[in-house]
């Protein structure tokens, strides 16, 4: 039984063109109320064209989406009552405080949440009364979905939300986003980052080059591959090709540039079965590691490239 029934956002057809390039084609997927979506790829995959669209910044050529019960075209001035969003690249008034810009932004709606427990909630406190100018890359972010916040929206629009942040600060944030969604609201984030999809997102929906390509809970994604485990090595001073199929245990094989990936159930059955045939052939195997299959496995299987590889 799925904890999310309810459809907020619906979206048909949505179609991107730039003269003969299309960067959205033909995208359709649901969002239920209260869950965190993610939209996953590499960049220039359409994610952030995607969301554009749906915020009411750029027109779409083709389809539409319905957020709540407002049409994206016909009801744009209805749907930004109802949305929060943080863009990749937020300009921020840089000599403003941050309580300063929060009042500013407040004052565009008629009725807004508690400006103090906002900037409490982002963990901004201690920097109240500090210009803009002088926050970290992540403070500036965490300000950025405060702002998105105050008026209280439905439904958060995040793009890429970590992009250049430190780890620690990566990680502060994603907590802020699980709050959000505990606190009841509906999450729509682009990433290219499969750690944070995987930890953060109820449901991904994949993109490459404008298309959806695969759309399932982060857990189906991967047991979609139909291994557990996984099996990295490269083969050194070898130009031929080899069949690692037949090794016993493995169920898919995949390579990314000379990286052998082995998908296998039986990890031990299966790296024993790859020391013995690599003695057999006179192979020599470096790198070698072993590990659990993630999302990445799940885009590189899809398409032949790493999400990493833009």
């Amino acid at each position: 039984m799925n904890l999310f029934q309810e459809t907020i956002i619906d979206v048909k057809g949505l179609v991107k063109s730039y003269g003969s390039f299309k960067a959205v084609n033909g995208v359709d997927f649901q969002v239920r109320k209260g869950e965190i979506f993610g939209l996953l790829g590499p960049n220039g995959a359409g994610k952030t064209t995607t969301l554009e669209m749906l915020v009411g910044l750029r027109k779409p050529d083709k389809g539409t989406a319905v957020i709540g019960s407002c049409d994206i075209l016909r009801d744009l001035k209805k749907v930004k009552e109802i949305i929060g969003v943080q863009l990749q690249s937020t300009s921020l008034f840089e000599l403003l405080t941050v309580e300063e810009i929060m009042k500013m932004y407040a004052s565009f709606y008629p009725s807004h949440l508690s400006i103090s427990q906002l900037i409490d909630d982002v963990l901004l406190s201690e920097k109240m009364k500090s210009r803009i100018k002088g926050l970290s890359g992540g403070q500036k972010q965490r300000l950025a979905i405060a702002l998105a916040l105050v008026h209280d929206p439905q439904v958060v629009f995040l793009d890429e939300p970590t992009t250049g942040l430190d780890p620690q600060a990566r990680r502060t944030l994603w907590d802020i986003v699980l709050q959000l969604k505990n606190k009841g609201k509906t999450i729509v984030l682009t990433t290219h980052y499969m750690d944070e999809a995987h930890i953060l997102c109820d449901r991904i929906a994949i993109m490459d080059q404008g298309e959806l390509i695969a759309l399932d809970t982060p857990a189906q994604l991967v047991k979609s591959l139909q291994s557990d485990s996984a099996l990295e090595f490269r083969v050194l001073h070898h130009e031929e090709s080899f069949d690692f199929s037949s090794i016993e245990g493995v169920k898919q094989v995949g390579n990314h540039k000379d990286v052998h990936v082995l998908y296998s159930d039986h990890l031990q059955s299966t790296l024993t079965g790859l020391i013995h045939f690599a003695a057999e052939k006179n192979l020599e195997l470096v790198d070698l590691q072993t590990r659990t299959a993630t999302l990445e496995d799940v885009f590189i299987h899809m398409t032949g490239r790493s999400l990493r590889e833009g």
